[in-house]
């Protein structure tokens, strides 16, 4: 069964790292080519991941090095969790006495050849950092400058991290809280308090759900918490449903009372998803039909679940639009940031809403166009729906020089043919 485009459940019992989550998420099943070229677009080189299976009190997890020198020279195999060979290979981004300047960071991704799914992850996961790392230092984000953020290690774990997501694609995300930690931590500023600053002010900006943990050391990094910023859909406990598989990432330390790991669930539900979603609108009577499609488009790029335009008259017989987005709890103030940002409006309204959604799946199907992707809306046992994913179909059409509909067609000749 594949494992793209259900739902993820996050444990962070021991707290949240970059290669934890990257190594939780490798062992799940991402391939590994998946995340290597990722890491080759962007310079680093894919033989910088080191990769092991180790026990951490017990459970077997996926322990991840990042070599800042080296490339790959024989292609790894995850499940032989053996240390991958190297070669020394220079990196784009260099230091500048320890500080990495976060739009040298930004440039390089906006520039390299990645997925547009990867890049708008990775994107995001630093832009939360940048702007934490801005509101404390008293500076912009423009100048903000990383430390331990910014180091090559970090960079391969956000990035490869934003394609094994991307390859994911999950419905959802869940994560019930992430363990801090208490006491003190030492760092290119000096003696600082645990939660790490950077990690806490991602977490709050975003809404996230933090527990002690229970232990006097850091246990969720900067870096660990951006990542669950821009990823976790709802900080609630995980949904009822079927376990599907499940990976294991270690961190680096070793915890004297519990496994010092992070888990990854993918399940997928057994009834209908009920959950709550914010509708979020703005009557706009003075711009152009340009600008209003400039607008939706940044709507959605902020994560809106939909957006719309509806036509209205106002007051005085005034023609006019009103703007309407969706959002879950964790993207309502991006969005309608991204409203006042890109309208002419001086205000938004919103209220909290109550949806009921079918369970979604994927299933892949062969055909004289390639592989195909269907989604399927499940009703409990019950299919409700089947239909092939348009982007897919018409990029498979493109390559074959045929209309988009033959390729629909195929599709579900192809889909009906394997489940009847």
């Amino acid at each position: 069964m594949t494992l793209q485009g259900k739902h993820l459940h996050l444990d962070c019992a021991s707290g949240a790292a970059g290669d934890m989550t990257l190594g939780a998420l490798i062992d799940l099943g991402v391939p590994i080519d998946v995340i290597g070229d990722a890491l080759d677009a962007i310079g680093a080189g894919r033989g910088r991941l080191q990769i092991a299976r180790v026990l951490k009190r017990g459970i077997a997890a996926i322990d991840l090095k990042v070599d800042t020198r080296a490339q790959l020279i024989e292609a790894p195999d995850a499940s032989d969790a053996a240390t991958i060979k190297l070669a020394p290979t220079p990196f784009r981004l260099q230091a500048d006495h320890g500080h990495y300047h976060y739009g040298a960071i930004r440039k390089n991704l906006l520039e390299a050849k990645l997925t547009t799914g990867t890049r708008a992850r990775a994107l995001d996961i630093f832009d939360r950092l940048a702007k934490a790392e801005a509101k404390l230092h008293g500076t912009t984000v423009e100048q903000v400058e990383f430390h331990e953020v910014g180091a090559i290690d970090s960079i391969v774990d956000v990035v490869g991290t934003a394609a094994a997501l991307d390859w994911l694609a999950p419905a959802s995300v869940s994560c019930a809280s992430v363990a801090m930690g208490h006491g003190t931590l030492r760092s290119a500023h000096g003696v600082l308090p645990v939660p790490a600053p950077a990690a806490l002010e991602v977490l709050r900006d975003a809404g996230g759900v933090m527990a002690d943990g229970g232990l006097p050391r850091e246990l969720c990094t900067p870096t660990g918490a951006a990542i669950l910023a821009a990823t976790v859909t709802s900080w609630t406990a995980a949904p009822t449903g079927r376990a599907i598989a499940v990976g294991w990432g270690a961190g680096d330390l070793d915890l004297a009372d519990r496994p010092n790991v992070l888990r990854v669930v993918v399940s997928e539900p057994l009834v209908k998803a009920a959950e709550s979603i914010w509708q979020i609108e703005a009557n706009i009577d003075d711009m152009s039909g340009e600008l209003c499609a400039a607008a939706a488009e940044a709507v959605l790029a902020e994560g809106a679940l939909d957006v719309w335009w509806t036509p209205i008259t106002m007051k005085k017989g005034r023609p006019a639009l009103v703007l309407a987005a969706l959002a879950t709890t964790a993207q309502r103030e991006p969005v309608i940031a991204a409203i006042l940002r890109e309208t002419s409006t001086i205000g938004v309204r919103f209220s909290q809403l109550q949806r009921t959604i079918l369970v979604r799946d994927t299933v892949m199907v062969e055909t004289r166009y390639g592989e195909l992707a269907i989604k399927v809306s499940r009703d409990g046992e019950a299919i409700r729906n089947a239909a092939p994913e348009y982007e897919i179909c018409a990029a498979a059409a493109k390559q074959h020089g045929v209309p988009v509909k033959l390729v629909y067609a195929a599709a579900l000749a192809a889909y009906d043919a394997k489940t009847s």
